[in-house]
């Protein structure tokens, strides 16, 4: 009986042997050309994505060429041992599926906080509400270029739905509703360079069809193309079918036609023009202005010169109270309606009902002001539109 039982190195053996098939059947689900254009387009697409992110944090972002890889949901937990930041993305146009963007939750905190207004030296210990909505409009303006690069690429529209972000902790199944729900995903890992402040990695996570269907239609764009080419051609042939009659006016339609002489005739006259009564003209060479003196306007002055003359509602608030529909009723001429401010406090001044500073009521001549005396800062407004 003991002849047939295995030995501690032979079971060693089996299970060492099942691992590295396993492993090796996994990595054969993509060939190296997949990877490589699963690389590209993640390449292409975040490069877009990194001058968004470096526009909205005023830090340099270097996000480098990624790396391909397929994993096994069942083992996401052994690529991330510890909570992360993750933010899920929906394709709504163009394709069909979803991304998962998974960040360390320290590099999420310094992003937060470059985003409220801070250096991002000293981030908070803990993410809270605040923080994760400021990282999950990171996220989304990244997506939102990349999407863009994505329909260059593509040569179609690509738009993404609003991005959902949640703390991800695997070990406690804590976030996870976020993971797409198949078996093999596609990990693109990119190094993400955030001026001194990251140097870590930010990784995506695909769906393995959506992966292979992105390879697809990548390197055979001209079956996307063929349905376009073929309407295109019915349209045309109905066009030429159509008489090319021009809608005529009323008054047009009564009178009679004196030229019956037919069109290919009448463009034959014009092809020969006569030259009998010409008359002697003063012909010059046209000239030009000269630009090249002129110093060039930058895209962004050009940009912000179209908004100047865009009107805004500014308003000054002295105050708020509450009061029940019996004590509205009950108003009189001469009724006096307390507020919630003290006098002397400043006032709240508001651009199109957004709180954008504060200052204190000064009279001008015969006309009531406001002198200001604070603006808010970016964290400030934030918060008054949570």
């Amino acid at each position: 009986m003991s002849n047939d039982m295995l030995s501690q190195e032979e079971i060693d053996a089996l299970l060492n042997g099942g691992n590295k098939d396993s492993q090796s059947d996994v990595e054969e689900l993509l060939t190296s050309i997949e990877k490589d254009a699963i690389g590209e387009v993640g390449n292409i697409s975040f490069g877009s994505a990194a001058t968004a992110l470096s526009t909205l944090l005023n830090q340099k972002v270097e996000i480098t060429t990624p790396t391909v890889e397929v994993v096994k949901k069942e083992d996401l937990q052994n690529e991330f041992p510890k909570p992360h930041v993750a933010v899920n993305v929906s394709y709504t146009e163009g394709f069909d599926g979803s991304n998962l963007l998974v960040i360390k939750t320290t590099d999420a905190q310094i992003i937060a906080d470059l985003m409220l207004g801070g250096d991002g030296t000293n981030p908070h210990g803990e993410l809270g509400e605040l923080h994760l909505s400021a990282v999950q409009e990171a996220m989304n303006q990244m997506m939102g270029s990349a999407s863009t690069s994505m329909s260059t690429v593509f040569n179609k529209r690509v738009d993404i739905s609003p991005p959902s972000i949640d703390l991800m902790d695997i070990h406690t199944d804590d976030g996870t509703d976020l993971i797409p729900d198949v078996d093999m995903l596609v990990k693109v890992a990119f190094k993400l360079k955030v001026g001194d402040l990251i140097d870590s990695q930010i990784m995506q996570l695909v769906p393995l069809e959506f992966g292979k269907d992105l390879v697809d239609q990548l390197m055979n764009p001209e079956q996307n193309t063929e349905a376009a080419v073929e309407v295109n051609q019915v349209e045309r042939q109905e066009e030429k079918q159509q008489p090319a009659t021009p809608a005529a006016s009323p008054h047009r339609e009564a009178q009679p036609q004196v030229n019956s002489q037919p069109p290919a005739r009448r463009e034959e006259h014009r092809e020969q023009p006569t030259y009998q009564n010409t008359r002697n003209e003063n012909v010059h060479p046209a000239a030009f202005s000269d630009f090249s003196s002129h110093e060039p306007v930058s895209v962004d002055q050009r940009n912000l010169d179209m908004l100047l003359d865009i009107p805004l509602q500014v308003t000054v608030e002295l105050g708020r109270t509450k009061r029940s529909v019996k004590d509205i009723l009950e108003l009189s001429q001469g009724s006096i309606i307390e507020l919630d401010k003290l006098a002397g406090e400043p006032v709240d001044i508001l651009v199109n009902q957004k709180l954008i500073a504060k200052g204190e009521v000064v009279v001008i001549d015969e006309n009531f002001g406001v002198r200001v005396t604070e603006i808010m800062s970016q964290r400030d407004r934030l918060e008054k539109l949570q």
